[in-house]
């Protein structure tokens, strides 16, 4: 009873708002001449037109409403005439009979769908039927899913026709064999098949990427394409599934434009890629990150399965990312994820096995050749050799024990791993209630090994599982209910010892000290560690995180209040925690064996004692939650088919809870207005206005707004002759404010800190000789008083240009960003003015500019072949324009200011010196005029010769200049291909990066430490010698000891890290469905053979050029191969 009382109330409530909404109808009826309203709950249409042809009339109704108009050529003529029509609250066959009464035309209702034919069609089509064939079939996109609705039209008489079912099938009756079906669908390219002497004809129909992007999500909520004037880039989700990586990061790099993107390790768990959004624009670190929103929450962009995804989109200039304030300068991510679709139940099943591999090692020199290059440098020198037995009877493979040829990279890593992910994908529902979910389980193993002589396992294995469950709820036909549940479990199993530590350890072990174990089963070690004996007997330890994300949402249409206007609300809840359990374990160590005795055992000590049991400890335990609470009020509208407004208020609240004493808490408001006329003219202005606890009151709130205009010159009358050719030309720009609270992880900074830190005070001291001292407290930070958050200004032009009715598509942008306040120390105060830590400011300044392109071209030849083409390109340089350094800094070559954010630094090398540089090669004595170097008391021929940059006859560190540019690159580019034949698709994409840079370490030397530690490259032999006295060598001459001249950082070893990769590589092929014509379960079944990280090309080929470590030494980025299938129920 009390829900029969509710629902009686809440019907008398409606009946009150609907004459509400007839009352707020008559003054916005009169806004213009012509308009048309519907109401949807009630399905009546208002038609006020005067003087406007019945063609305009049925396009406003088909883009208004739920029903569609289908007519055929011969019915085009009567639509051209004008009429006027004046209807209040009518149903559509009421309206229809007043329009066509004066025109003459008949139309049939059949659901949504009214064909429109001339008086005589219906015997027309009533003899045809009867006497027609009949033909069947099923019509299906690329992939073999089922669309539901499609329309198939008799070509010329647009009275025969038919809609595909739930399953995709049709049934329609033509006159004779040669009849021409027309199959169309929103989204679609449309397709003719002659029916000749077929029963049956099935179809498959191609994505119509024009069609597909109309609707792009933008900052809370979403635009049609052709209004959005801010930069914003749109990638398809089946875009973000190209590889067997668990990181969708991985995935952005040359696929979207205006995103640079680099992956410094293939470590599982630990293989995210950096990325930046149009480029890195502060110093400051903490800051440098884009805000990623996922279903409108800030969550990891790497958390998410991709198969979770629906929509993707990156927001890069201000008029984009305004309304998220302090939280937009660095661009905004937004994710939305899958929704049900009304229909029955759709199954999807994918599954993928993959065997991957490093992408390149570094390769080292045996032991014999090592120990030779060794001995050769002795020689250089003027010393004996040392290692003439031991070369000899390596290279014989005596006593491997005693004479050990190890490659270390080998003895802890297997050449292959491998990983597996399996999804699944439900969807479905009515009008009513929709739902989506999605299961992904992800499985992978490291290359490192394992000793099978235990139980346990050390190897890295990371198991993840993913979870998400969406559902829409129709409450009422204004009124929609949205519950999203997500998240995940991750456990990730690796050795006690740090993986990183174990590479490098890897690097720096000579081949010919001691093997990995001896054949008796002791494990040697030195002052260096077995790496060996680290990577498989320290035992295991296994993090597991695991988070839960909720959102729950409602929105109310209040066009019974007032047409276009809505209201939302929506609250999250998210739960992270983590923890780890080590289990750690020391083997016996021994030192190196020196012999044999007469029995022929090693003669062999024990250098320490271990564990004979595995430990136990907890370490890690951390939780953080986070709240999240929207109100929106949103307008959008259009008058008199021209005036299209829209508008949105918001306010937000996000806490966040890590466990700290207090709590992080942003909040702020945010709105937008939009206005275009006529399809053609655009402008929006957005603002944010948000505050943050991390500053002071009073200074907690900011406003940050923006502005942007556009102009579709395509639509214009002039450009009507040219629309063959140039089908889409769209001008846009924008200005405006963004903003960054993140302060480099400092918190409330306007409040000055007290410290005890005794060690920096050494103590108040007094007396005549300062011999008394106490300690006590004293200020640690220096309070900022003025702090504020950093600014960035944006200015954005782009141009969105098609050709070819849509077949090629090209789109650029310029950028220009200028981001000041940066909050940085003020490095060019002295310690002496009293401080106890530097004071910190909003001091610096840095800009960025840049181009980004993007090119798109689709030809569909014929009816069973389709091409796509797409390319991308993005520049983007930054430049420091103000730093605080300090004084004897400051306008010197070894200045920060001028210069990109995280320039490299080094000495300029003129080469290497040679005879005719000494005045006296005995004693180093360099010629008058030659500038000294202050490395070494003694320099050689074979050594670099550096630059005297500030001319003051010597090199020390005053002469270090920048040199190259950075390790993050300026450029990233790709370009792609994909084809489908029939039931064969192939699809390929290169990525690469340019104007990368990096330095060489030290210790790649060969010689550096005598041989104790520092393994060598193949390329060893290419070098500096006596009897080769070349400039164009690889390394200078060698020493057998640290020569600090030629490991100083210099042009010498800078190298570009540019590189071009055949990033995806994938062949697929899809079943006939005659395999399964006697079953409806089965909808497709898909087969494909994928390749990631195949091929690279680079000028550098140490190592493998996106790893960043200066030696090559850590975990190696993977390539695989692949094979996996897709079932569609």
């Amino acid at each position: 009873m009390v829900k029969k009382t509710i629902f009686l109330h809440l019907k008398k409530r409606l009946k009150l708002f609907c004459i509400i909404n007839v009352f707020f109808m008559i003054p916005f009826s009169s806004f213009g001449t012509n308009s048309i309203s519907w109401n949807s709950e009630e399905d009546l249409f208002s038609v006020q037109y005067e003087n406007a042809t019945v063609k305009d009339i049925l396009d406003y109704i088909e883009k208004h409403s739920k029903y569609i108009f289908i007519y055929s050529a011969n019915v085009q003529k009567n639509l051209n005439n004008k009429v006027s029509i004046s209807v209040s609250n009518k149903k559509i066959d009421a309206v229809l009979k007043e329009l066509f009464s004066e025109i003459g035309l008949n139309y049939k209702m059949s659901g949504r769908q009214i064909t429109i034919s001339v008086p005589d069609a219906p015997k027309i089509q009533q003899t045809t039927q009867q006497k027609g064939i009949k033909v069947t079939g099923n019509v299906s996109d690329e992939k073999g899913e089922p669309l539901i609705g499609v329309t198939i039209i008799l070509k010329n008489d647009s009275t025969v026709h038919a809609l595909t079912d739930m399953n995709g099938n049709y049934s329609i009756t033509v006159p004779e064999r040669k009849s021409v079906l027309s199959f169309r669908y929103i989204g679609f390219v449309p397709k003719e098949e002659v029916v000749n002497n077929r029963k049956v004809v099935n179809v498959q129909m191609v994505e119509d990427v024009g069609q597909l992007d109309e609707v792009v999500v933008v900052a809370y909520g979403a635009q049609k394409k052709e209004s959005v004037v801010g930069s914003i880039t749109t990638i398809e989700p089946a875009k973000l599934k190209v590889s067997t990586t668990r990181s969708i990061s991985n995935n952005l790099a040359g696929t979207v434009a205006g995103v640079l993107a680099v992956q410094r390790s293939g470590e599982p768990g630990y293989d995210n890629s950096s990325f930046w959004i149009r480029g890195i624009s502060t110093f400051q670190d903490a800051g440098q990150n884009p805000l990623v929103l996922i279903d409108g929450i800030e969550r990891d962009l790497n958390n998410i399965d991709p198969e979770e995804i629906e929509s993707f989109s990156v927001l890069k200039d201000a008029a984009a990312s305004a309304v998220y304030g302090v939280r937009g300068a660095n661009g905004v991510i937004l994710i939305n994820t899958k929704r049900g679709q009304v229909g029955k139940p759709r199954v999807t099943v994918k599954a993928e096995f993959a065997a991957t591999q490093p992408v390149k090692l570094p390769e080292y020199l045996g032991a014999a050749d090592y120990m030779q290059v060794l001995d050769d440098i002795l020689i250089d020198t003027g010393q004996q050799a040392k290692y003439t037995d031991r070369i000899a009877k390596t290279r014989a493979g005596y006593d491997p024990d005693l004479y050990p040829d190890v490659n270390w990279m080998d003895a802890i890593a297997n050449d292959y791993a491998s990983n597996q992910r399996v999804t699944v994908n439900i969807s479905g529902g009515t009008e009513t209630l929709r739902y989506s979910f999605v299961a992904a389980a992800y499985n992978e193993r490291g290359i490192l090994k394992r000793d099978k002589s235990y139980d346990w396992d050390p190897t890295i294995k990371l198991q993840r599982y993913n979870v998400r469950s969406n559902v829409d709820l129709k409450l009422s036909p204004t009124t929609q209910l949205r519950f999203n549940i997500g998240g995940y479990l991750q456990d990730r199993n690796s050795t006690t010892k740090d993986i990183s530590q174990i590479f490098q350890k890897a690097f720096v072990a000579v081949p010919h000290a001691f093997p990995a174990q001896y054949s008796s089963g002791q494990i040697p070690t030195t002052e260096e560690p077995n790496v060996w004996a680290w990577a498989t007997q320290s035992g295991y330890k296994r993090r597991s995180d695991s988070k839960i994300e909720t959102l729950f949402s409602v929105e109310q249409d209040l066009k019974f209040f007032l047409p276009g206007l809505k209201v939302k609300g929506t609250f999250s809840f998210d739960r992270f925690s983590s923890g780890t359990v080590s289990r750690g374990k020391t083997p016996d160590y021994y030192v190196p064996a020196t012999g044999r005795d007469d029995e022929g055992n090693l003669i062999i000590a024990s250098k320490s004692n271990g564990t004979n049991f595995l430990d136990y400890s907890k370490s890690g335990d951390y939780g953080n939650k986070s709240v999240y609470m929207e109100a929106t009020l949103s307008y959008d509208r259009t008058f008199a088919d021209k005036h299209s407004v829209a508008a949105m208020l918001l306010f937000n609240r996000r806490n966040y809870d890590d466990g700290s004493k207090l709590p992080y808490r942003n909040q702020g408001l945010a709105g937008r207005a939009s206005y275009t006329y006529a399809g053609k003219y655009v402008g929006e202005f957005n603002f944010g206005y948000n505050g943050s606890e991390n500053f002071a009151k009073g200074k907690r709130y900011g406003f940050f707004p923006s502005g942007a205009i556009g102009w579709i010159v395509s639509e214009e009358a002039f450009m009507q002759p040219l629309r063959k050719v140039i089908s889409k030309l769209k001008l846009r720009a924008s200005y405006g404010q963004v903003g960054n609270a993140n302060l480099g992880g400092r918190r409330f900074a306007y409040l000055s800190t007290i410290t005890d830190d005794y060690d920096t005070l050494n103590m108040y001291k007094w007396g005549l000789d300062s011999s008394y001292g106490l300690t006590g407290m004293a200020e640690g930070e220096f309070a900022v008083q003025d702090l504020t958050w950093e600014i960035v200004n944006k200015m954005n032009l782009g141009v969105e240009l098609g050709f070819l009715n849509g077949m090629i598509d090209l789109q650029l942008d310029y950028f220009d960003e200028r981001r000041k306040d940066i909050f940085m120390p003020r490095e060019s105060v002295p310690m002496t003015a009293g401080f106890m830590k530097q004071p910190w400011k909003n001091f610096g300044k840095v800009t960025n500019q840049g181009v980004e392109v993007s090119l798109n071209v689709n030809k569909q030849f014929g009816k069973d072949l389709f091409v796509s083409l797409m390319g991308t390109f993005t520049y983007a340089h930054n430049e420091i324009t103000e730093k605080d350094e300090p004084s004897a800094v400051v306008g010197t070559n070894r200045a920060e200011t001028g210069h990109p954010v995280g320039q490299l630094t080094g000495y300029i090398a003129e080469g290497l010196f040679t005879e005719d540089d000494f005045e006296d090669v005995s004693t180093g004595k360099l010629k008058k005029g030659i500038p000294t170097q202050s490395f070494v008391s003694k320099l050689r021929p074979g050594d670099i010769r550096y630059r005297d940059v500030n001319g003051d006859g010597k090199v020390d560190v005053f002469d270090k200049s920048p040199i190259g540019g950075t390790k993050d690159p300026e450029i990233v580019y790709g370009f792609g291909l994909n084809m489908k034949y029939k039931n064969l698709d192939f699809g390929a994409l290169f990525q690469g990066i340019g104007r990368s840079w990096n330095i060489l370490g030290s210790s790649i030397i060969p010689g550096a430490n005598r041989g104790v530690t520092g393994n060598m490259f193949t390329n060893a032999n290419d070098r500096w010698t006596v009897d080769n006295p070349s400039q164009n060598v690889f390394y200078p001459r060698l020493d057998d000891g640290i020569n600090s001249n030629n490991n100083q950082p210099s042009t010498w070893w800078l190298r570009n890290m540019s590189f071009l990769r055949l990033k995806n590589i994938e062949l697929g092929y899809s079943l006939p469905k005659s395999l399964w014509r006697n079953t409806t379960v089965i909808s497709g079944i898909r087969l494909f053979v994928r390749g990631t990280n195949l091929l690279t090309f680079s000028k550098f080929d140490l190592w493998d050029p996106e790893v960043e470590n200066t030696t090559g030494a850590a975990y190696p980025i993977m390539k695989s191969l692949s094979a996996g299938f897709e079932i569609k129920f």
